[in-house]
Parts: structure tokens; C-alpha cells; sequence
């Protein structure tokens, strides 16, 4: 594995999964539509950009194989390999040496920020990835948070209330305090993903970053933040969230629509730094990349928490239809009656978001989205087999919710076999060593 962004995209050029972009582009609006061209399928990596000497990559992680690839896994062993960076996560190593130290700004204007979709209110960075201290713990966080540009020193930053990032801010505001940050741009994508983990208020998501690493994650502390962040990042941004000071945005968010209008901080820059021929990673809303960066680390903790209360539980799926965030599959060896209904309250309990779980047998592949509705039309009954719980906190995202009391109704469905029926009815018929019969030896 390697450590850097750069190495990874080296690692995409060998393996075809890099497409190298010469053509000169611009950050409004090409860059995005380029990009949205290319989802499920290669790393976009644009050469050429007008008005500015950075390059800009996008769709890195937009697709399982590479996200594989990222945290140094087969596609089926990603939740195994997250889980286990979660549990034996360990401190990087801190040098005095960064990369990143090599060339500096003051001026926001100098990084090529894309404008993506016709109605948002301007440039948003997308792949930010934000460090504050835990006052209360007196550790580190990592956050993802997107950042409109307003002018050449300002950034609105949008949090979402009651995450990590916006309780240490509530802290600092409640204490009359500017919140001090860090802010990179163009890492590891392990870095990404597990800054993409919603970890345990304390715990310090750089240290999953550096398992998923093998322990090679190294650290530079900053002068102004004394934040310490990624050395060998692309990009670093430093300076502070001000406590008595807001902006209106709206975004693109996962489900690939229009927030509604929010009051948001606002960042006042105090320096850029930035390393020779830098690279700015761009991240495409409610597309391939996006979906997955965020939604797989929750996959990851779903399996987790859900094999924990119920062991019977073969695989976590956030499925696409649901942009990875708001329906969930779960397949479980069923042993009792009430599995499923288990199944279905610990999943809404360990992602509030989720507003749609299904649950199936093992003979069910949960991330077949026919197959998930094959057991729905054959192993589900309305009236017994239907879970509805009505106005509970869920995703802020869904247009269709109660976005002002951030309230929605649930849905469960038991799609599994019922064992008060004859099992022979379920059975799916096979036909012997159909599985490794090649049509290429009988249709030339």
C-alpha cells in the first residue's frame, strides 16, 4: 500500500481504473458534468485546468473495487477490514516535516473550487475533511464538512447539529471562543473513509486511518491550529470557525437534491499551504463517489453493532436505490420468529438516517435488488410482516419528511421465511451444475 493520495492514483494508472484528463476544463460546471459521465465507472484525473496550475481528481473511490482498493482489501472483506481498523485503531507517528509546507497562500481564491449544479449559491469544496480538538476529551476529531466559498478569506462550513464537529463548536461559542481548525484536502482515501466513520465522541478517527494503513499514517502539527493532520496531504487550510457569525447556503446533497436554505458558521482563513504541483480532490454530490465515501463506513458499523445484537446476522447492504444512506437490507440466518423484528429495531437503532430496512434469508443476495424484491412478493405479508413507526427523528435529506421537526415515519419488512408455513414452499429450485456450465462451450 501506499500512504499518499498520488500513490494511490498510481496504484489506479497500473491497475486501468485511471482515466488521465488533457483537455482544458473549467471548475464551473465541466469538471462536474464530466465526472457525472464517468459514475460506476474510472478515477477522473483532470491535467488541464483553466485559470489555475492545480489538478483536480475526481470519482476516486467511486466504486467498491477502488474503495477496496483503498483500505487494502478484496471487495467482500472491506466491512471486515473497517471493523477490524475500528477495534485495534493506534496513534500515527508525529514528524516535524510535511509535504504540504512546501508553497503557501492567503488567498481562498487560488484553489480551484468547482460549481457543480446550476442552482447551488456558489463554489463548494466537497472533499474537506475538518480537524478540531475535542475540548471535553482533549483528543482530536475528523469530520467531513463541505465549504461554500463567499469570498477570498470566508468559507461557510456546514455541520450538522448534535455531530461531532458542531459540539465542539457549540463548546468554544459557549465559552466565547472562535473555534481554531484544519482543514485537507487531497489524502489517502482510507483517510477520507474513516473520517467519513461517525467513531465515538473522543475517539480520533485519524487513528482508524492509520490501521487501514498498516500504521504507516504520519502526522505534522500545525503552527497556527495546532492541529496535527496528514503530512503528506495535497492540501491544508488553516484557521477558525467564528462564533458570532453566519451565512445562508443550500447544497446538492445524497439523494442528488436541493437542500433547503440554512444559517451556517462561517471560516475565517488565516493560511493555505499547499505541495508542488498540487492535486484538489473534488467530490461529486449524490453521485458514485459521495454515496460510498459516506455510506460504507455506515455499512461497516451496522454489520458491526447488528452481529453484536444478533449473530445470526450474515451481511449489512445500504443499497443504491436508497443512495446508500436511507434503506438498508439486512439477510440473517433466521433462528426464531422475532429475528427479523430484532434485525429491524437494531438497524433503525444504529442509523438514525435509515428510513426503509427489508429483511431476508441467506439464500437471499441482499445487494440484488430483484432478488431482495422476489423475497418481498413471496415471503412477506402486509398484515403481519409490516413495521411501521411513525414520526421519529430521521434523515434531514428526505424532502418528502418533516424537515422542520426532523421527523419521519419508518418502515420495517419481515421478507423471510415463515416457519409456521411449509418450508418446501420457499425452496428455490436448482438445476445441478447450472452454476459452472460456460455458454461459450455451446453458443460459438
Amino acid at each position: 500500500m501506499t500512504w499518499d493520495m498520488r500513490g494511490y492514483l498510481d496504484i489506479l494508472d497500473k491497475k486501468g481504473e485511471l482515466a488521465v484528463i488533457k483537455k482544458k476544463v473549467s471548475t464551473k460546471f465541466e469538471i462536474a458534468a464530466v465526472t457525472s459521465k464517468v459514475d460506476g465507472s474510472k478515477a477522473l484525473l483532470f491535467e488541464n485546468v483553466r485559470d489555475t496550475k492545480f489538478r483536480v481528481v475526481s470519482n476516486l473511490v467511486g466504486t467498491r473495487k477502488r474503495f477496496a482498493y483503498a483500505v487494502g482489501s478484496t471487495e467482500d472483506k472491506i466491512h471486515t477490514k473497517v471493523i477490524s481498523a475500528i477495534k485495534h485503531a493506534s496513534k500515527p507517528k508525529l514528524i516535524p516535516k510535511a509535504k504540504f509546507m512546501e508553497n503557501q497562500s492567503r488567498d481562498l481564491f487560488t484553489l480551484p473550487i468547482i460549481t457543480h449544479f446550476e442552482k447551488e449559491p456558489g463554489p463548494f469544496i466537497t472533499s474537506s475533511i475538518i480537524y478540531t480538538k475535542n475540548q471535553e476529551m482533549g483528543t482530536q476529531n475528523s469530520s467531513f464538512n463541505r465549504l461554500l466559498r463567499i469570498d477570498e478569506k470566508h468559507f461557510s462550513i456546514r455541520m450538522v447539529e448534535g455531530r461531532h464537529l458542531h459540539r465542539t463548536f457549540v463548546h468554544a461559542k459557549e465559552h466565547g471562543e472562535d473555534l481554531k481548525v484544519a482543514i485537507s484536502i487531497g489524502v489517502h482515501p482510507a483517510i477520507s473513509i474513516a473520517g467519513a466513520y461517525q467513531a465515538d465522541w473522543g475517539k480520533d478517527e485519524l487513528e482508524i486511518a492509520n490501521e487501514l494503513l498498516d500504521k504507516k499514517l504520519t502526522l505534522s502539527k500545525l503552527p497556527y491550529s495546532q492541529m496535527s493532520v496528514p503530512s503528506e496531504s495535497e492540501i491544508i487550510i488553516e484557521g477558525k470557525i467564528l462564533q458570532d457569525k453566519t451565512h445562508k447556503e443550500w447544497m446538492v446533497e445524497m439523494l442528488r437534491t436541493y437542500d433547503f436554505k440554512r444559517e451556517q458558521p462561517v471560516f475565517e482563513l488565516e493560511r493555505i499551504y499547499f505541495r508542488d504541483n498540487p492535486i484538489f480532490h473534488d467530490i461529486l454530490a449524490g453521485f458514485g463517489e459521495h454515496q460510498l465515501l459516506m455510506g460504507m463506513p455506515i455499512e461497516a458499523k451496522i454489520n458491526k453493532e447488528l452481529k453484536h445484537v444478533l449473530p445470526q446476522t450474515k451481511n449489512v447492504v445500504l443499497t443504491e436505490g436508497g443512495c446508500k444512506w436511507l434503506h438498508a437490507v439486512i439477510q440473517i440466518s433466521k433462528k426464531h420468529e422475532s429475528d427479523p423484528k430484532k434485525a429491524i429495531d437494531a438497524t433503525f437503532a444504529a442509523h438514525r438516517s435509515l428510513k426503509n430496512v427489508v429483511v431476508v434469508d441467506d439464500d437471499i443476495d441482499p445487494s440484488d435488488p430483484v432478488a431482495v424484491e422476489y423475497a418481498m412478493a413471496t415471503r412477506f405479508q402486509a398484515d403481519t410482516d409490516l413495521v411501521i413507526i411513525p414520526k421519529v427523528r430521521g434523515s434531514s435529506l428526505d424532502p418528502s419528511s418533516d424537515q422542520k421537526n426532523l421527523l419521519t415515519t419508518k418502515m420495517g419488512v419481515d421478507a423471510t421465511k415463515s416457519f409456521s408455513k411449509r418450508s418446501e414452499g420457499f425452496e428455490i429450485a436448482k438445476i445441478p451444475g447450472a452454476d459452472k456450465l460456460s455458454l461459450k462451450n455451446y453458443i460459438k
